[in-house]
């Protein structure tokens, strides 16, 4: 009976059913995973006053969010070096996010259950995020303007929150000023020593020329000063007001506008306040610079430079790839050579990322980029542009990496279509690079979207080969700005995956930068999730747009 079951296939289909739905609940645990705790990150917790007291020592008053619990069976807390009675089965420790670092030292702090107090969520302890320092728990004491005090008690609340709506209006155009306006005078400036050091050394430097030079170096200057008295006087205002906080020890602590960036009270807000905050702090997250060596605020650059590197390496593989595969299907001859490169395509395709990171690297960077500055860029030196790890290395190197499966990709789809509809073609009278441009190309599309789904899904994804060839933990400008030529290939950029590396193995605060990891993992999950439905769309629409030739 056992043995005409195996005969009859049966148990094959169940174990490939087993492995397929085991292979699903692991992906489905972990995206649950990533992002249960990648959106809670956003969620206002409440703020908890504990009176703890350890054995042998004063009661102290903590501040600060529970953020994690664990419980430690009482043999393991005991080799741990805890005292545990002899009724204790478990020892239950407590994650407190105790915040000012400033005045602790840390952020978190670990205590036990068995020694607490009391335990309560005061409506009126304040939040502060800072933008240096991390958060500061506390009681809102005051807000001074000039070092005089204009509000204190209920009152304070309210005139903090609009003063800080004021400071953080100025501190945005501080930035925009401080990064636009002056970027771009300092990169004018850069762009004229480098153009009197190539007149120098073109041997053309004269009167006219340092004229020339002069008066555009003048209107730089002047622009320069104008924006520092700008500057200047958006300084003074947003250095005006300052909060007073007393923190849970009984210091009090003064903090000036000019480093915070959100005030509220946790445990009297209601649901819909929650929600609005919840919104804030997500809209900060995907369009925000990072802050406190990437541990708080926003990601706008690594999602921007990643979405940028994928469309770069896209436009750079997809010509490359088609072409490829387009010669070894249509024109070459099947033979030992055509058989040999299918070969070598295929096992590119296994070839550790590192080592393209590797190749890029000496290659790209060092050997092709060196002799592009030593060609066209010799007044940069000492200084390389293209001879250092940039944009363009890194898409060149992703589309090296994704080359072998676009080629793969259509390869296949040229082979699927009728060769009737080849000859029927030539029989009508075209060439062979008219039917293959208007006939072969197009039904093949599909294909070719496929190989380039596949491409961008691993491009995305990658860090090895990136942390080699152009990404950086803090670049200073995005690669792509209002001056001249707008689009910056020899900078570096942000990925999110290198990002994600970063925060949560390179953080001198990994307990802070977690949720970080898994909100920034979620995102770039969606990133990627977009990226492929973009494409599949494309694609059912060639198949579709096609379908009547295939029939």
């Amino acid at each position: 009976m056992i043995k005409q079951w195996f005969k009859s296939g049966s148990p094959w289909v169940w174990l490939n059913a087993a492995a397929v739905s085991i292979c699903l609940i692991f992906v489905i645990g972990l995206l649950s995973l990533v992002t249960i705790k990648g959106a809670g990150h956003f969620w206002p917790s409440d703020v908890a006053e504990i009176v703890y007291q350890e054995e042998g020592g004063q009661p102290e008053t903590i501040v600060g969010e529970i953020v994690d619990t664990s419980i430690t069976g009482a043999a393991m807390a005991k080799a741990s070096g805890y005292k545990m009675a002899d009724n204790e089965d478990t020892l239950v420790q407590d994650l407190i996010k105790t915040g000012n670092r400033d005045v602790l030292g840390a952020d978190f702090r670990w205590i036990q259950e068995r020694n607490i107090q009391s335990q309560q969520f005061p409506a009126d302890i304040s939040v502060l995020e800072r933008r240096e320092w991390g958060n500061l728990y506390g009681d809102l004491v005051a807000v001074k303007e000039s070092g005089n005090i204009v509000a204190t008690g209920d009152q304070a609340l309210p005139v903090a929150q609009e003063r800080i709506e004021t400071a953080l209006a100025i501190f945005g155009e501080i930035t925009r000023i401080e990064k636009k306006e002056i970027g771009a005078v300092n990169y004018g400036l850069e762009r004229l020593r480098l153009k009197q050091k190539r007149l120098q050394m073109d041997g053309q430097w004269n009167q006219e020329a340092q004229q020339q030079i002069a008066a555009e170096k003048a209107e730089y200057d002047a622009d320069y000063k104008r924006y520092q008295d700008q500057l200047g006087e958006l300084y003074k205002q947003i250095r005006r007001d300052s909060l007073v906080v007393k923190t849970s020890g009984g210091s009090e602590l003064e903090v000036p506008l000019a480093k915070v960036v959100r005030l509220y009270q946790p445990n009297a807000m209601s649901v819909g306040d929650k929600i609005i905050h919840y919104g804030s702090k997500l809209a900060e997250f995907l369009t925000d610079s990072p802050r406190e060596a990437n541990t708080e605020g926003g990601i706008f650059p690594a999602i921007f430079g990643t979405i940028m590197m994928v469309i770069i390496m896209s436009i750079i593989v997809t010509p490359f790839g088609v072409i490829a595969a387009v010669y070894l299907r249509e024109y070459a001859k099947q033979g030992f050579m055509t058989r040999l490169i299918r070969i070598a395509v295929n096992n590119l395709a296994g070839v550790p990322s590192v080592v393209y990171g590797v190749f890029g690297l000496g290659f790209f960077v060092y050997i092709l980029g060196g002799n592009i500055d030593r060609l066209f860029y010799p007044e940069s030196a000492p200084a390389p542009v293209f001879g250092t790890p940039g944009l363009l290395w890194a898409s060149i190197t992703l589309a090296l990496l994704t080359l072998p499966v676009v080629i793969v990709s259509t390869e296949e789809g040229l082979a699927r279509i009728p060769k009737s509809i080849r000859e029927g073609s030539l029989a009508l009278g075209a060439t062979k690079l008219e039917t293959l441009w208007r006939t072969v190309l197009p039904m093949a599309s599909p294909a070719m979207m496929t190989g380039l789904i596949l491409a961008v899904a691993r491009a995305a994804g990658e860090v090895a080969p990136l942390m080699l060839v152009g990404v950086v933990k803090l670049a200073p400008s995005l690669p792509l700005d209002g001056n001249f030529p707008f689009l910056h290939l020899d900078r570096k950029f942000m990925h999110l995956g290198f990002h994600i590396y970063d925060v949560g193995f390179q953080s001198p605060n990994v307990e802070a930068a977690r949720p970080l990891v898994y909100a920034t993992s979620l995102l770039l999950v969606i990133v990627i999730v977009g990226l492929n439905l973009a494409a599949i769309k494309i694609r059912n629409h060639l198949r579709e747009k096609y379908r009547a030739l295939e029939g």
